[in-house]
């Protein structure tokens, strides 16, 4: 579609039957009288206007996965004030989307209109084509005479433009009871972003005060139990897209967004989670799958495949973007001791996801190959930190507290992936791959070395940015003491046991600015004043990048 005003047509998202993929809920919370369970804790986190206006659009709109020649727009549609998320009730209500190219809509580019329906917890998803590469757009949606708020979003470049500059904002791991989501506002202010990454842990699936909140719970979420059934996640979602910062930044770009384990449960692998217990919470089978149904119902995010968050993104001749799902296809974590994280018979990936990365990186034409992954692929060695700094690492990254070297939900739990991709990189000569990281709560800048032990003598296959988290529990937080305290003891003997590490905060919240050019990519920190303050202010921190062709950080000392 080139041309204005012609109709952009979209099937709402998926449909499958909810109760074929609702298990058994745990002990206190009853499958009978859904409505009512649902109807209290989710009220709460509600607008007044929601039991008195329908249809309302109550849970903002986002867009997502921006194309040169489109984008996926999303809503949740109120129909009716029994119509809550999760609860099955209301009915179908067609949904229309208008697309611009002014705010006042005078320029109409894309109209249509969809079927909102309880199937889909009546969310919509739109995935217009025909519009213009780097190209700002507004839209909303409508029903009943109801509009939505009206947003911005922007397409990408076109394939073979020669593309100056990019800047993504990049976040991961925001817990709602730990705080508010100001890294979330900070950036939707910028107004300078071309999209957002979200590099996992949208949302976690715990009930409430039982997750990382320094034993303060800052807001509860909904519902307050652990969530485990469809009803369960699609009321956690639709909790946390009523935030004022996560919509405010929704309203100003586009998000490229991956998964972790907590928008299922705690390290999850392919056939299970630490977090999960069969038969008292139903299979894992069920719950997996009510946990991707319900993401995909309530996030802008085109599945590549059935059930999965892997695909590839291009940015012009500048950078493309691949987008790993290291959660549906791994094996299981394993301990140390048995010497397990080196079998080859073991993957984080999945053959099939690795054969993809490794092809799409050999075959990319651009200046950058920017890799989305969800868990930290530069190895780490704890070394020799004190016992008491120790434990409270250890219960970070969920390892046994009598303390080990490496964190095995990370890729230094499955070693064969890591070297098999890295040995690909050099192999073929293939540059300037950097890999964008969330999980860890910390903020790193590293080099990716092909033998860790011999850095830097041996070289590095590619670098990487961590960001850390947006609320969610650091170092300080476990061990509560002030902010830098911990970091101030534990990052110089980290760096000393991982010579690739040029930098690590373990204590500080906050979110990334990437912008990339032709000469260079570069990772802008910024740090949140207080999480728990619903007005934190945010400043800059530390500045690293990475020179095209060298496969090294290095420090810069101003933000972009």
């Amino acid at each position: 579609m080139t041309s204005r005003h012609r109709s952009s047509e979209s099937a709402a998202s998926a449909t499958a039957d909810a109760n074929s993929l609702v298990p058994r809920r745990r002990t206190v919370v009853k499958a009978a009288a859904a409505t009512a369970v649902l109807a209290g804790p989710l009220a709460a986190s509600l607008p007044a206007r929601a039991a008195t206006q329908a249809p309302a659009f109550l849970h903002g709109v986002a867009s997502g996965d921006p194309l040169p020649d489109g984008v996926l727009l999303w809503t949740r549609v109120t129909p009716t004030p029994e119509a809550i998320p999760g609860s099955g009730l209301g009915p179908d209500t067609e949904v229309s989307w208008t697309v611009a190219r002014d705010r006042a809509f005078t320029d109409v580019v894309a109209k249509g209109s969809t079927l909102a329906t309880a199937a889909s917890d009546h969310t919509v998803k739109a995935d217009i084509r025909g519009l213009r590469p780097a190209t700002d757009y507004w839209f909303r949606f409508s029903a009943g005479g109801t509009d939505s708020p009206v947003a911005r979003t922007r397409t990408a470049p076109a394939a073979d433009a020669a593309v100056t500059g990019l800047r993504f904002g990049v976040v991961s791991c925001s817990n709602w009871e730990a705080g508010h989501f100001s890294a979330y506002r900070h950036l939707a202010a910028r107004g300078d972003l071309d999209a957002w990454l979200h590099l996992g842990d949208y949302l976690y699936e715990y009930g409430t005060g039982e997750y990382g909140t320094r034993g303060k719970v800052v807001r509860p979420t909904a519902p307050a139990h652990e969530i485990v059934t469809l009803a369960d996640y699609r009321v956690r979602h639709a909790a946390y897209k009523t935030d004022p910062d996560l919509q405010a930044l929704h309203h100003k770009a586009p998000v490229i967004a991956i998964w972790d384990d907590h928008e299922i449960a705690n390290d999850a692998w392919s056939g299970g989670a630490e977090n999960h217990t069969e038969g008292a919470e139903g299979t894992w089978a069920a719950r997996r799958a009510a946990a991707k149904q319900a993401y995909f119902e309530w996030m802008p995010v085109r599945p590549a495949l059935a059930g999965t968050t892997y695909r590839r993104l291009r940015f012009g001749k500048l950078a493309d973007l691949s987008l790993l799902d290291l959660r549906s296809f791994r094996s299981q974590q394993v301990s140390l001791g048995d010497g397990e994280v080196d079998d080859p018979d073991r993957t984080l990936t999945g053959r099939a996801q690795l054969d993809w990365l490794k092809a799409g990186l050999t075959a990319s034409d651009t200046t950058w190959r920017l890799v989305g992954t969800s868990v930290m692929i530069s190895p780490f060695a704890i070394g020799s930190l004190p016992a008491n700094l120790l434990k409270p690492l250890a219960k970070l990254l969920g390892l046994p507290q009598e303390g080990l070297a490496l964190n095995t939900d990370q890729w230094d739990g499955y070693t064969d992936d890591r070297r098999e991709l890295l040995a690909h990189l050099r192999a073929n000569a293939v540059r300037n791959t950097v890999f964008l990281t969330g999980d860890i709560h910390m903020a790193w800048a590293n080099d990716v070395p092909v033998n860790a032990g011999t850095y830097p003598l041996s070289p590095s296959a590619a670098t990487e940015f961590v960001v850390t988290s947006v609320t969610s529990d650091n170092l300080d937080d476990i061990v509560k003491v002030p902010e830098g305290t911990v970091s101030a003891i534990a990052s110089p003997l980290i760096r000393a046991a991982n010579r690739h590490v040029h930098w690590v905060d373990t204590d500080r919240h906050g979110y990334g600015v990437l912008d990339v050019t032709a000469e260079r990519a570069q990772m802008d920190y910024y740090v949140l004043s207080d999480r728990t303050d619903a007005d934190a202010t945010a400043e800059w921190a530390r500045s690293y990048r990475t020179r095209s062709g060298t496969q090294k950080v290095e420090r810069t000392y101003d933000p972009v």
